[in-house]
C-alpha cells in the first residue's frame, strides 16, 4: 500500500508539472487523462486534488487553456475534474479564485466552471456528504465553518468583485432557491437512509440554513422550502421528525431568524405544529422568540403571523401553559399606562391583536381561571387609553374592552361604545371570531354555510326581511290595487321665512323654540354678518357669546359646521373685541373642554382667513374657502398641510436651484397678531377648578400648542413675529418632554413654525447659549421618539435651524 500510494503519488506530481510547463497539447491531454483516472478510481486524495485545482487554475495554464481553444477534449477532460472530485474542496478554491485574481481569461474559465457546478447539482451532492454515514466528517471546526459561510454568501463574494458582470445564476434570486431545493433533496434522501436503517445527521444542512437566514435571505430560502415540508408532513410522519430534527439543529444564534422566516412563510398554525412539533418547549431561545419577542417586542409582522404563532401554542397540552403565559405578558403590557404613552400607534394595534387572538383561543375553563386578569386588564387598558389624545388608541381600547367584556360575560355590566366602525375596527372584531388553526389550503369553503335572512317579496317588487314574531302582512296588501295620488310636484312649505337681519338671527338663538327659524337662521347668518358689517360690530361680543354657547338642540343638520362658519364671520368682522373675548374665555372657569377647543378652532381659522393677502382696499370680511367641522377633523392634518407645503419652499434641492423667500405681503392679520397670540399665553400656568392645562387637560394643550404654532405660521414678515417666536419657544421648553403624543406633537410643530417664521438673526439670538441643548434635544426627538410624526417633524425643525444657522454665518464678500 504504501509503495502504490507513493507512486501514485509521483505521478500526479509528474502530470501537474506537465501543466505547468508543456507547450504541448498531446502532453497536456495524457496528463488530464490521468488525473481523471485517479480521480475516478478514488485515488486522487485530497490534498492531490486541492494542488491540482491549484495548478489548473493558476496563470502558467493559461497558456496552453488558451492557444488550446479549440480542442474540445481538453475543456470536456478540464471540467471533469472540477465537477467530480470533492464539492467543498472545488467551491472554496472557485470562490476564493474569483475574488483574488483581476479580470482575466482565467477568471472568465472559474466563474464558467462555477455555473456549471451549481447545474450539475453539486450542492445537493456537497450537503448530502456530510449528512450521510451519521455525519462522520474528520474537518476542523475552523474549515466547517468556512465552507458553511461560502456557501451561505455565494452570491455576495462573488458580485462583490464580478459586480454588474455577475451572472444570473449568482444572484440571491436564483441561488437561494436552488440552495433550498439542494436542503429539500438532502432531507429526502436523509428519509430514505433512515428507512433504510442507516444513520444520518442533519447538524451541517441546519448550520447552513441558520447561516443564510441570520444573513436576511429566509424569505427566498422558505418560499420554496415551507410549502414542501409542509405538504409533506402532512402525510408522512418520518417527514415530521426529520424537519423537526433539522429545526433542533439550528444555531441558538440563528434560531429566532429561522423560526420567524419559517412562520411567515407558511400558511396556519398546524403546518407550524407539524414542522416544529414542541421544539418550544425543548428550546429556551424559542421559547423567548415564539412567546415573548414576536409578540411583544416586534410589531412589524403581519396579523397572520399573530395567528400562527398563538394557534401552534394552543394546539398541544403542553404549549397551552405557555398559551396562557403569554395572555399574563399581554395583558401586563395592554393594562400599563406607561408604555400607551411611550410605544407607536402600531406597537398597541399589534398588542391589542394578540390579547384578543389569545383570548379567542381560550376555553370556557381557562377564561374562567385568568378571568381576575382579564378583568384587571379591560378596565385598566380601557380606561388609560380613554385618556389618549389620539383617536386610534380611543378607538382600540373601546373595542378591546367591548370584545373582553363580552367574553367575560359580566351581565348587566358589559362594555358598549358608539364609534364609527372602519377597516381596523373591523378586523379587530374579527379576531375574537372562533378562530381556525387549520392551514389555509385544507380550510373548506364556508361561503355556503351563512344562513342568509329569510326574504318575501313585497307589493312594489321589493324584497322584505320577515322577521321571527311577526305575523303576515296580507291585511295591508289588500289596498295594493288602490292608485296612489301624483305628489311628485309638491314642494315643503317653510313654516318661516329666512331672517333678514343681523339682531333678528341674534333673537332666534337666544330665545327661540321654534326648530325651523333656528335652522334658518344658521343658514344665513354667516353672509348676513359679513355683508351688514357695521350692525355686526354692534353686537359681535353679545353674540359670539350666544354663539359660543349654543347647543344643537333640535338636531339641525350641519349644525356645528353653521355655527363654526358664523363665529369666524364674527371674529373676522370685528377683530379686537371678539378675539380678545375668545383668549378671555378660554382660560375662563366652568366651560367644557369642547367649548376651549371651538375657540381654538375659530381663532385658527380666522387668523387663517386674515392672512389671505389683501387684493381690495373696500373688500369686507371674505370667507376662507373652506371650514372643516372640529368633530370631523380630529387631527391637525390642515393645518399640518399649510406647514408642510411652507418647509418644502424654503428647503433647497439642488435640482431646483435657490429657492426665493417668502414674499412680504399686506394682509389683516399681521396688525392683529398678538391679539390673537399673546393672551394664549398669559394663565396657561394657573390650574383653575374645572381645568388644568399641564395637569390632566392634555387634549387642551395639544390642541392650544398647535393652535399657536400656526399662529406664528401665519405671522410670518409680521413686525410682532420675533416677539411670538421668544414667546413661544419660552413656552414650550417647559413641556418638551411630556409623557403624551399628541403634546408632543404639538411642540414639535410650534418648534417648526418658529424656525420658519422667526427672522434668522433674532432666532439665533434668541437660542443663544441654548442653541446647543436645542439641537441636541431635537436629534434625541428625531432618533428615539415612538410617534413617527414627532420623528418627522423634529427631523424638519433640525434642517431649517441649520439653514439658518448657514446662512447667519456666512461671511459677505469684501468690497473693493
Amino acid at each position: 500500500m504504501g509503495s502504490a500510494g507513493t507512486e501514485v503519488r509521483l505521478q500526479v506530481g509528474s502530470c501537474l508539472r506537465t501543466l505547468s510547463s508543456s507547450r504541448d497539447s498531446g502532453e497536456i491531454v495524457h496528463a488530464l487523462r490521468t488525473l481523471t483516472h485517479y480521480q475516478e478510481d478514488g485515488e486522487l486524495t485530497r490534498p492531490h486534488y486541492t494542488h491540482a485545482l491549484q495548478v489548473l487554475v493558476s496563470p502558467q495554464s493559461s497558456h496552453w487553456f488558451n492557444r488550446s481553444r479549440d480542442d474540445e477534449e481538453i475543456k470536456k477532460l478540464w471540467d471533469e475534474i472540477f465537477l467530480r472530485g470533492p464539492p467543498e474542496q472545488t467551491l472554496l478554491l472557485l470562490l476564493d479564485t474569483i475574488s483574488s485574481i483581476g479580470e482575466s481569461a482565467g477568471l472568465e474559465r472559474c466563474v464558467s466552471i462555477l455555473e456549471k457546478f451549481l447545474s450539475a447539482g453539486r450542492l445537493q451532492v456537497l450537503l448530502w456528504s456530510r449528512c450521510e454515514g451519521g455525519g462522520s466528517y474528520s474537518d476542523t471546526p475552523q474549515l466547517r465553518e468556512t465552507i458553511i459561510g461560502h456557501l451561505a454568501a455565494l452570491p455576495s463574494i462573488t458580485s462583490n468583485h464580478l459586480h454588474t458582470n455577475t451572472p444570473d445564476a449568482f444572484l440571491p434570486q436564483q441561488y437561494y432557491p436552488l440552495l433550498a431545493a439542494s436542503i429539500l433533496d438532502t432531507l429526502e434522501k436523509t428519509c430514505h437512509a433512515l428507512r433504510a436503517g442507516r444513520d444520518c445527521s442533519l447538524g451541517f444542512v441546519a448550520q447552513v440554513l441558520g447561516k443564510v437566514c441570520i444573513q436576511g435571505y429566509s424569505s427566498q430560502i422558505f418560499e420554496l422550502l415551507a410549502p414542501r415540508l409542509s405538504s409533506l408532513t402532512r402525510v408522512d410522519p418520518l417527514w415530521q421528525r426529520v424537519t423537526q430534527k433539522l429545526l433542533e439543529n439550528v444555531p441558538e444564534r440563528c434560531t429566532e431568524c429561522v423560526i420567524t422566516g419559517l412562520i411567515r412563510c407558511l400558511s396556519g398554525a398546524t403546518a407550524a405544529s407539524r414542522l416544529m412539533g414542541n421544539l418550544v418547549v425543548t428550546n429556551k431561545k424559542a421559547q423567548f422568540v415564539l412567546t415573548h419577542k414576536l409578540i411583544l417586542q416586534q410589531y412589524q409582522h403581519p396579523t397572520r403571523l399573530l395567528k400562527s404563532v398563538l394557534g401552534y401554542l394552543a394546539l398541544d397540552s403542553e404549549r397551552r401553559i405557555m398559551l396562557k403565559q403569554v395572555l399574563r405578558s399581554v395583558c401586563q403590557v395592554w393594562c400599563n399606562g406607561s408604555a400607551v404613552k411611550h410605544t407607536s400607534v402600531e406597537q398597541q394595534l399589534y398588542v391589542s391583536k394578540a390579547l384578543l387572538l389569545c383570548v379567542a383561543l381560550l376555553t370556557d375553563s381557562e377564561i374562567q381561571e385568568l378571568r381576575q386578569e382579564m378583568l384587571q386588564c379591560m378596565l385598566g387598558g380601557v380606561q388609560c387609553r380613554l385618556d389618549s389624545n389620539i383617536v386610534r388608541i380611543r378607538r382600540m381600547g373601546m373595542v378591546v374592552g367591548e370584545c373582553l367584556s363580552y367574553k367575560l360575560d359580566t351581565p348587566g355590566s358589559q362594555l358598549k361604545f358608539q364609534y364609527e366602525p372602519d377597516d381596523e375596527i373591523r378586523e379587530l372584531k374579527s379576531l375574537m371570531e372562533s378562530p381556525s388553526v387549520e392551514d389555509e389550503e385544507d380550510q373548506p369553503d364556508t361561503s355556503s354555510s351563512l344562513q342568509p335572512e329569510s326574504k318575501v317579496q313585497g307589493s312594489g317588487g321589493q324584497s322584505v326581511t320577515s322577521e321571527p314574531g311577526h305575523g303576515s302582512d296580507s291585511e295591508l296588501d289588500s289596498d295594493d290595487d288602490l292608485t296612489p295620488y301624483d305628489m311628485s310636484a309638491d314642494q315643503e312649505k317653510k313654516k318661516s321665512a329666512p331672517p333678514r337681519y343681523v339682531r333678528d338671527c341674534l333673537e332666534a338663538l337666544m330665545s327661540s323654540d321654534d326648530a325651523d327659524r333656528v335652522e334658518l337662521s344658521l343658514q344665513v347668518l354667516d353672509s348676513l354678518l359679513r355683508k351688514n358689517v357695521k350692525a355686526t360690530q354692534e353686537v359681535s361680543v353679545q353674540f359670539s357669546k350666544v354663539l359660543l354657547h349654543l347647543e344643537d338642540r333640535y338636531n339641525t343638520p350641519c349644525f356645528h359646521t353653521l355655527r363654526q362658519n358664523a363665529m369666524v364671520a364674527l371674529t373676522v368682522t370685528d377683530i379686537k373685541p371678539v378675539v380678545d373675548y375668545w383668549t378671555t374665555e378660554f382660560y375662563s372657569l366652568n366651560y367644557s373642554l369642547r367649548q376651549r377647543l371651538d375657540i381654538l378652532e375659530v381663532l385658527a381659522l380666522s387668523a387663517q382667513e386674515l392672512s389671505e393677502p389683501i387684493r381690495n382696499k373696500h373688500a369686507g370680511a371674505q370667507p376662507i374657502t373652506a371650514v372643516t367641522a372640529l368633530e370631523q377633523c380630529d387631527d391637525i392634518t390642515h393645518w399640518r398641510q399649510i406647514v408642510e407645503k411652507r418647509i418644502q419652499s424654503k428647503t433647497r434641492r439642488i435640482s431646483k436651484g435657490g429657492t426665493q423667500p417668502v414674499k412680504a405681503v399686506p394682509n389683516r392679520y399681521a396688525p392683529v397678531a398678538g391679539f390673537f397670540f399673546f393672551p394664549l399665553l398669559r394663565n396657561y400656568d394657573r390650574p383653575q377648578v374645572t381645568f388644568d392645562l399641564l395637569g390632566s387637560d392634555h387634549l387642551v394643550l395639544g390642541r392650544l400648542l398647535h393652535t399657536l404654532g400656526l399662529l406664528m405660521h401665519l405671522a410670518i414678515n409680521a413686525p410682532v413675529a420675533s416677539q411670538m417666536g421668544r414667546a413661544l419657544l419660552d413656552f414650550v421648553w417647559t413641556v418638551r418632554f411630556h409623557t403624551d403624543q399628541m403634546v408632543r406633537r404639538g411642540v414639535m410643530f410650534a418648534v417648526c413654525s418658529v424656525f420658519l417664521s422667526m427672522p434668522g438673526e433674532n432666532l439665533l439670538t434668541e437660542l443663544g447659549d441654548d442653541l446647543m441643548e436645542t439641537r441636541a434635544w431635537l436629534a434625541d426627538v428625531a432618533e428615539n421618539d415612538c410617534d413617527a410624526d414627532c420623528r418627522s417633524l423634529a427631523v424638519q425643525s433640525l434642517m431649517l435651524l441649520d439653514k439658518n444657522l448657514k446662512s447667519q454665518l456666512q461671511i459677505p464678500d469684501m468690497e473693493t
